[in-house]
């Protein structure tokens, strides 16, 4: 004969180890995301305040500006560097919050309008890579040899600079100078791989809303697209169809990451509904044996 009396015993016990399972559980998962927000989100390297106000932003916007120059803090606002958290001073010099100095002095450093061929060597402090591309290109050879060819600005303009994308290359833009013809070879070439790398940024955006962390992916992400970018400026078709299938295995490393990190999320929903409902039928069945036993 069973023993109900043992056997509800053994059920509160059972009961007493998931509800501490399900704590242990719930806390981890709370200490997860708090760490993961303290040690990626909210990390002071993610980047300083843009800095609004200021030196730059005051005479810009002042009655003695030119009127040519008064837009551009606002094309600035709505560039690529703002959202970025680049500042006039990063690309320009100076100091934007030393308001004792006016706006037509080169203090400490600054650097108005560069010449036009020297363009790219500003660019080039932080986008080194690239600098690199650009130089063996025929595009920057055109630049140093002549001082007609094509520099940063020509498809990427002063100030509302946007991020870099397959529309900038284009008819309109690129027949200004030559024909679109191998142009648009480069884009075919290159148009399946800026796809994937769109859509595994937009994965990884939702992985980070949801908790989950994506450190790892994003950067070998980071790498291989800062990599990828430096082909646009080669403007060399050959190079680019060469280098577009090692970039694609790359991006196939990244999306079994991202999908590996699907797959914990879906086990851990599954294993807590699992402890939910093996929690509940024990609750159940001990409220049957203990209103038996009372019989």
């Amino acid at each position: 004969m069973v023993d109900i009396d043992r056997v509800g015993g053994v059920l509160m016990r059972i009961k007493l180890v998931l509800i501490l399972i399900l704590v242990f559980s719930s806390t981890a998962l709370a200490d997860y995301r708090e760490t993961f927000e303290k040690e990626f989100v909210n990390k002071p390297w993610v980047g300083s305040k843009v800095v609004e106000e200021g030196v730059c932003v005051d005479c810009h916007t002042s009655d003695v500006m030119k009127p040519d120059y008064l837009g551009i803090p606002q094309e600035w606002k709505m560039s690529i560097h703002y959202e970025n958290k680049v500042s006039c001073h990063d690309c320009h010099g100076g100091n934007p919050s030393d308001s004792a100095v006016s706006c037509g002095t080169p203090h400490s450093g600054f650097v108005g309008i560069p010449k036009y061929k020297e363009v790219p060597k500003m660019c080039g402090k932080c986008h080194i890579g690239i600098l690199k591309q650009f130089n063996d290109s025929k595009h920057g050879k055109a630049l140093m040899t002549s001082g007609r060819g094509p520099n940063c600005v020509t498809c990427h303009g002063s100030h509302k600079i946007q991020k870099a994308n397959m529309n900038i290359i284009n008819k309109v833009r690129c027949t200004r100078c030559h024909s679109y013809k191998r142009a648009k070879i480069m884009k075919q070439a290159l148009f399946m791989t800026e796809k994937r790398i769109s859509d595994i940024n937009h994965s990884i955006r939702q992985l980070r809303s949801s908790g989950a962390s994506t450190e790892k992916a994003k950067k070998m992400l980071f790498r291989t697209e800062a990599g990828f970018r430096t082909l646009f400026h080669s403007v060399d078709v050959s190079l680019v169809k060469g280098r577009t299938a090692g970039f694609s295995r790359k991006l196939d490393v990244i999306e079994g990451m991202i999908a590996d990190i699907y797959k914990e999320i879906r086990f851990r929903k599954n294993f807590s509904a699992f402890l939910f409902l093996l929690f509940a039928s024990l609750a159940i069945s001990a409220y049957f044996i203990q209103k038996n036993n009372k019989n």
